[in-house]
């Protein structure tokens, strides 16, 4: 599918998840790129490093001034707040390969109209999109956020239909997190 929603609870590995998707894509040159967008600058350093460690290059500096992705880059990693201020750079930079979208904790495109807009302005035309949240969501019917598939909850709310869940007493259970 173009979009896939991972909800996992924090501490489940949904980076680790997320990097080896580009990984395979890439080698079956089922995608050009590889476009990670956080919620804070620092995940963007943390995000290249464990790309880097998958052999994944990722440019954590890249500015909205900055023009093109360098060539020998795989991609690049950006914030929300970058994208909503220029999101005709990143709706080029997507458009000119075939890009894999990671969008890392989703729900912060919900964090103001402007984000929610300037995530589906700049990344409507990816080739595919991969959204992750440690914490499933509801919005309200005229506050919705890009790429999600929502279900109604009886209240008059939308809830978040993930494609994959991984949660905390399945985590648990399985060693992955401490109690």
């Amino acid at each position: 599918p173009t979009d896939f929603l991972v909800t996992a609870t924090p501490g489940a590995g949904k980076t680790a998840f997320a990097l080896q998707l580009p990984t395979d894509l890439l080698a079956r040159r089922a995608v050009d790129r590889v476009i990670v967008v956080v919620p804070t600058d620092h995940l963007r350093t943390q995000w290249a490093y464990a790309a880097h460690r998958l052999g994944l290059r990722l440019d954590p500096t890249l500015g909205n001034d900055a023009g093109a992705v360098r060539p020998e880059m795989h991609g690049y990693v950006t914030t929300y707040a970058q994208v909503a201020a220029r999101p005709a750079i990143h709706e080029a930079r997507t458009r000119a390969k075939r890009s894999l979208v990671i969008l890392d904790e989703i729900h912060h495109a919900g964090d103001g109209l402007s984000w929610g807009e300037a995530t589906m302005t700049a990344f409507e035309t990816a080739s595919r999109r991969l959204a992750l949240t440690g914490t499933p969501f509801r919005t309200r019917p005229d506050e919705r956020i890009p790429f999600v598939r929502y279900d109604t909850d009886g209240e008059g709310a939308l809830c978040s239909v993930a494609d994959y869940t991984y949660g905390y007493a399945e985590a648990l259970q399985e060693g992955v997190v401490r109690p």
